[in-house]
């Protein structure tokens, strides 16, 4: 059984009331508190010891990655973070130097980004660290945005450059919430998430989620330089789609809105590259044309508890 696979069954008949908009299926929970003009996410999210870093990993990188994974979630939905709790599982024996110090970085990037760290819960788990944060934030009503709206025509476009996060990435990305709002302020987006299990891993969600599928044109998927040097483990292509933990925005919008928009993102953010790689088309699932042809996609992303 997969991630996937387990979920699905989880989420099957999940009890809700008046106040969920937006449910599990999404990068974040969407609820309406009566809050006037602004709708409320929830997220959570954890790391942990062995799977998303190393007892070698710099302590104060470990509480960075911790609180990004869960801002890059409030910026798929093109929100603004306000404040969250902490659950700080440790082995019996601790290092507690070593554990203000995954604070310090944790405190660091929640300063730089507004976030009021207002509580949390320690405990024990034997032998390995893990780190689990619930993340509130808001968004003005209507302008939340979902996986699930993407329309036949759609360009398709991604933010930053893919693969390779292990190289160092996965560790020091910044979550894309500027970036995001701009967006949603200024263009009328069909769909939006984060990158976080790989392009191969996460477009098919936004596919299955509005009934549709995609083409991809191989020479446009931005590649990175660490993906270009980590040749000796799988083809920069496949790293660019497989590999995971990019943590940037895929979206679509209407293909007569690319141009003025690469135009107003050169302006707005001329350091971070934006690439249309891509269209929605009818149908199911992904395939990717290059100089050969057409051909479907047939790797996966990252998943938790793959056989």
């Amino acid at each position: 059984m997969t991630e996937f696979d387990l979920i699905a069954r989880l989420t099957k008949s999940l009890p809700g009331n008046a106040t969920v908009l937006t449910g599990a299926g999404d990068d974040c929970a969407v609820l309406d508190l009566g809050v006037p003009d602004s709708l409320i996410l929830f997220k959570t999210d954890a790391v942990v010891e062995g799977s998303h870093f190393t007892r070698e990993t710099p302590p104060e990188k470990v509480g960075r990655k911790a609180l990004a994974r869960c801002l890059s979630d409030i910026a798929a939905m093109a929100g603004t973070p306000t404040a969250a709790l902490i659950t700080l599982a440790l082995p019996k024996e601790f290092d507690a130097d070593h554990v203000a110090r995954i604070y310090d970085g944790l405190n660091e990037l929640a300063q730089q980004t507004g976030v009021a760290i207002v509580g949390g819960e320690t405990t024990t788990n034997p032998e390995r660290i893990l780190i689990s944060i619930a993340l509130l934030g808001t968004v003005p009503r209507g302008r939340q945005m979902l996986r699930s709206g993407a329309k036949r025509g759609d360009a398709i476009f991604v933010t930053g450059e893919l693969g390779g996060s292990i190289a160092g990435k996965h560790l020091d990305f910044t979550p894309r919430l500027a970036e995001a709002r701009w967006l949603a302020e200024h263009f009328d987006l069909h769909s939006l998430m984060d990158l976080s299990d790989g392009l191969a891993g996460d477009l098919p969600h936004i596919l299955r989620a509005s009934g549709v599928g995609a083409e991809l044109l191989k020479t446009a998927v931005p590649v990175s330089r660490a993906a270009k040097l980590r040749t000796a483990e799988k083809p920069p292509f496949v790293a660019a789609l497989t590999d995971g933990e990019d943590f940037e925005l895929l979206f679509t919008l209407a293909s007569k809105d690319a141009v003025k928009l690469v135009d107003g993102w050169k302006q707005a953010f001329p350091e971070v590259k934006l690439s249309c790689i891509g269209r929605i088309i009818e149908g199911s699932g992904v395939i990717i044309r290059d100089r050969n042809g057409i051909m479907p996609l047939k790797s996966g992303g990252y998943v938790h508890f793959a056989a």
